[in-house]
């Protein structure tokens, strides 16, 4: 009976926000037509159904395959790296390079090295590949010691072992990852048909409607691309939740792995020197592998050059400082933003429950809708300048910061909560004596895990919409053919990426060690 009651007022939520969208969308109350009516979309998406066929098979086909291989090379290496110490040494550095790397910069310099649809099914690949590989990792360390005790005494191996103790322990952290993978991918799939200029693919359908002030079109491919994403997620979610009750118990870690490289300073790092050593020569080695143009395909040492002692190298530096001038403050911004309101609408669940039942189903949209679906929309209704980038930043950032801070709040101390209800105390006083002193460290592992977000976010607002900052710059890089300038702006926002990241990293080891 609470079941029903409780999806009978989600779906009259849902009534009503369709009612109000309706009537907004009827009279153009919003941005002058910028949000059109349901029932408008619908019809749109009626009349271009013929279009969606061929434009949906090839973005699946790309992104299932992409999907596919970068699962299968983050289970592989999580594996890996559980069975062999030393892996992870050497593995660190891509699984952090993946995990920060802003995708958008990362599209100009596949479609320079390869043609055809292999750039989408690598770029889904690696979009896939971090979030599997950490949950493979956790979930094959985090094991009973008694299992491996009762293979061992039956005389079993460390093969043995990993078969059938630590593959079975991480299979539910593996499949509850693929929620999240599954939409990554097609966000790759979907970065790449818009910035490639492909004939086929719903990234090629939606670029190809923009110029046609069709608001209801861009609406219909943009909620078409969030439900095929959205339906990935719930499948995987689903899959999720029976391999939990059927299998060794589990949970999804939103951690990053931790690592091994303890001890002391000289021997960390030699660890990061081993790590950053192994990226470079997996760059340069791939570069090799594919005998690309030394003009088009640029080496580590060429970046350096570029900015250094190349001929417009003063020049070069000046435009790339600038274009971070404008980009870092608003990713800054973006992500204080989306934390706020990730702490708020947890807080609110905390609270009330039901209210906050509500609310989730549309920040689960903003999780769903791919970026390059997403972004035209929001500019539509907020415009092509500040807030429209802040708005996208926050939605990008805003989920994963929620499912950290909610598991944080759920999983509160029960002798803590009684400690303040025998006080007199009721929820409110609950969450903040308890709660939320206790859900800091969980604040701050938020922030580490959106901030490669909000980059990834302002980056891609600039590149479809804005025309600022860093994304800008690679657009105008990608029209002028300046493949240094290409080179440099992957590679450093990569890089910049990676170090707020492990600035973040630090601060929260100095907030655990406090709590």
């Amino acid at each position: 009976m609470n079941n029903v009651r409780r999806y009978g007022r989600g779906a009259l939520v849902v009534i009503a926000v369709l009612v109000v969208w309706e009537f907004l969308g009827q009279f153009e109350l919003i941005a002058r037509g910028a949000l059109p009516a349901p029932s408008q979309i619908f019809r749109q998406f009626w009349q271009d159904r013929s279009d969606y066929p061929p434009h949906l098979s090839v973005t699946l086909k790309s992104a299932g395959t992409g999907f596919l291989i970068g699962n299968i090379i983050a289970v592989f290496s999580g594996a890996l790296c559980a069975r062999f110490r030393f892996a992870e040494t050497l593995l660190r550095g891509i699984g952090v390079t993946m995990f920060a790397v802003p995708l958008i910069a990362i599209v100009p310099v596949l479609l320079l090295a390869f043609s055809g649809t292999i750039p989408r099914i690598v770029l889904a690949a690696m979009a896939s590949y971090f979030p599997t590989y950490v949950a493979t990792l956790n979930g094959m360390r985090n094991i009973d010691p008694r299992l491996v005790d009762v293979v061992m005494v039956a005389g079993g191996t460390s093969n043995d072992v990993l078969r059938w103790v630590r593959l079975r322990s991480a299979l539910p952290h593996i499949v509850s990852a693929f929620r999240v993978t599954a939409p990554a991918a097609l966000l790759g799939t979907l970065l790449v048909e818009f910035g490639g200029g492909t004939r086929w693919g719903l990234g090629s359908y939606l670029l190809g409607s923009l110029g046609q002030a069709n608001p209801s079109r861009l609406w219909s491919i943009g909620l078409a691309a969030t439900a095929v994403a959205a339906s990935a997620y719930m499948l995987f979610a689903f899959l999720g939740n029976r391999l939990t009750r059927t299998s060794l118990s589990a949970t999804v870690q939103t951690t990053i792995a931790p690592s091994t490289n303890s001890g002391p300073w000289w021997k960390r790092l030699l660890g990061v020197g081993v790590s950053v050593s192994v990226v470079l020569g997996v760059w340069a080695g791939v570069l090799k592998i594919l005998d690309m143009s030394p003009i088009v395909a640029k080496s580590p040492l060429a970046v350096f050059r570029y900015l250094t002692v190349g001929v417009r190298a003063a020049a070069s530096r000046t435009r790339l400082f600038d274009a971070y001038s404008e980009t870092l403050p608003v990713a800054f911004i973006g992500l204080l933003c989306g934390l706020l309101a990730a702490l708020l609408l947890a807080v609110l669940l905390s609270l009330r429950p039901t209210l906050g039942r509500t609310v989730l189903p549309f920040a689960l949209i903003s999780q769903t809708m791919p970026l390059p679906a997403l972004t035209p929309l929001i500019v539509l209704i907020f415009g092509r300048d500040f807030l429209a980038t802040v708005v996208v930043c926050i939605s990008v950032t805003f989920f994963p910061s929620f499912v950290t801070i909610t598991q944080a709040l759920a999983s509160t101390s029960p002798a803590a909560i009684d400690v303040v209800r025998v006080s007199g105390g009721g929820r409110l006083k609950t969450l903040r004596f308890v709660g939320l002193p206790g859900a800091v460290p969980a604040l701050v592992t938020a922030a580490r895990l959106a901030a490669p977000r909000a980059l990834l976010g302002v980056m891609i607002a600039e590149y479809l919409a804005t025309g600022n900052g860093l994304g800008n710059l690679l657009n105008e890089s990608r029209g002028k053919l300046d493949y240094g300038m290409i080179w440099t702006v992957a590679t450093t926002s990569v890089l910049v990426a990676v170090v707020i990241t492990q600035l973040i990293g630090l601060v929260e080891r100095l907030v655990d060690r406090r709590v």
